[in-house]
C-alpha cells in the first residue's frame, strides 16, 4: 500500500510538472493532479489493454505509433471527466503524453534507489 502512495505521488508530481511545462495543460491544484493521476491509472489499468487490442491491426501496420494516439485521447478523456485538468487540444494532450512519460520515468528511477 505504501508504494502505491509513493507512486501516485510520483505520477501527480509528474503531472504537476508536465502541465508546468505546456501552456495547453492546465492543473488548478495539487488535489485535482492527484485525481488526474488516479483517474489516468483506472482508465489505463482498465481502458487501454481494450482498445490495443481493438487496433491492433493498425498497430501493428504503423509500428507502434498509434500507441500515442491512443494515449492522448485518453489524456483527453480523462480531461472530460477530472475537473481542475484540461487539456485545449489533441496535439497538447499527445505532447502531455510524451512528456509525462519522461517525468514519470525519471521520478520512478529517483525513487527506487
Amino acid at each position: 500500500m505504501k508504494n502505491k502512495i509513493i507512486s501516485w505521488l510520483a505520477a501527480t508530481l509528474a503531472i504537476i510538472v508536465s502541465a508546468y511545462l505546456l501552456p495547453g495543460v492546465t492543473v488548478l491544484s495539487f488535489f485535482a493532479a492527484f485525481v488526474t493521476a488516479v483517474v489516468l491509472g483506472i482508465i489505463n489499468a482498465f481502458i487501454k489493454p481494450v482498445l490495443i487490442i481493438l487496433t491492433l491491426p493498425l498497430n501493428v501496420l504503423t509500428l507502434g505509433l498509434f500507441t500515442f494516439i491512443i494515449n492522448a485521447l485518453l489524456i483527453m478523456l480523462t480531461g472530460i471527466i477530472v475537473p481542475g485538468f484540461e487539456v485545449t487540444s489533441f496535439w497538447w494532450a499527445l505532447l502531455f503524453g510524451l512528456i509525462l512519460s519522461l517525468v514519470n520515468f525519471m521520478l520512478n528511477s529517483v525513487v527506487e534507489d
